[in-house]
């Protein structure tokens, strides 16, 4: 066999493998997928009325759900792949990875199966998010087909960023706990970001903060796509920073991978 037929036939493999495990084992991407869910439900009916006289001036349920509902599919996708670091992370300290890296498999095709895995994963919470948005009223009637395709790409390509650096967070940890721990800022980012509120609503101190990280861009493109709104200068700065979170996670996983254990 070829080496990309061999790559191929062993990706798809290791991909239903970690397909498996999730369908077994469902609980902790449940319980990932409620966080983004309830905090939908939370701002919607409990502070919907308050947030959108807050920003538009006037009680609008209906208008903050279509401001909401943008950044918590973003926000989904960061709690998605804390699952793909503990999932990694359990794979280095029980020692199947060790085991897989004795075998006559392709090497990287252990990296890719967890990394297609979750981004499928990601990509099916995403749908489930946008699923309740609509349900409770969310609409975007404004969008064009393109720009529903180009919303939907984008949160693909911002899966796989992600994905690959909370698989480097996996392969970085001593134990699931800790990479846990550590893939937390992918839930802490979005609440500082614009999902609940504008950026220009902030304090002036505070909006540097909000304004200078990756999910703010990636929130307002997708807001605005969705909603048929400008987008400006978000579009190239999300996929910038997709670009670059995926080049860093993927270096960052090759070479832990590849390091020789202890």
């Amino acid at each position: 066999m070829s080496n990309l037929a061999l790559a191929l036939r062993d990706s798809s493999t290791m991909l239903r493998r970690n397909l498996l495990h999730a369908r077994r084992y469902p609980s902790l991407t449940l319980n990932l997928l409620l966080t983004p869910i309830m905090l939908l439900l939370l701002f919607v009916y409990i502070f919907g009325d308050t947030m959108s006289a807050g920003i538009g001036g006037a009680p609008d349920r209906s208008e903050y759900i279509a401001f909401l509902v943008p950044g918590l599919l973003l926000m989904t996708i960061g709690s998605t792949t804390i699952g793909t670091a503990v999932s990694v992370s359990n794979d280095m300290t029980e020692g199947i990875i060790a085991r897989f890296r004795t075998m006559a498999i392709h090497r990287g095709s252990v990296l890719v199966g967890h990394v297609t895995g979750s981004v499928l994963q990601a990509v099916i919470s995403v749908v489930l998010v946008g699923a309740v948005g609509v349900a409770i009223g969310f609409r975007s009637t404004d969008a064009t087909a393109l720009e529903w395709i180009a919303a939907f790409g984008l949160l693909v390509l911002f899966a796989l960023a992600l994905t690959w650096i909370a698989v480097g967070m996996g392969l970085a940890s001593p134990n699931a706990e800790a990479a846990s721990n550590n893939a937390l800022p992918l839930i802490f980012l979005p609440l500082i970001s614009s999902t609940f509120v504008p950026v220009d609503a902030m304090p002036g101190w505070f909006q540097p903060i909000a304004e200078y990280q990756p999910f703010t861009p990636a929130i307002e493109t997708v807001r605005g796509l969705l909603l048929g709104t400008e987008i400006g200068h978000n579009g190239w700065l999300a996929v910038a920073w997709c670009l670059a979170l995926t080049a860093l996670g993927y270096f960052w996983a090759k070479s832990v991978f590849n390091r020789d254990p202890k």
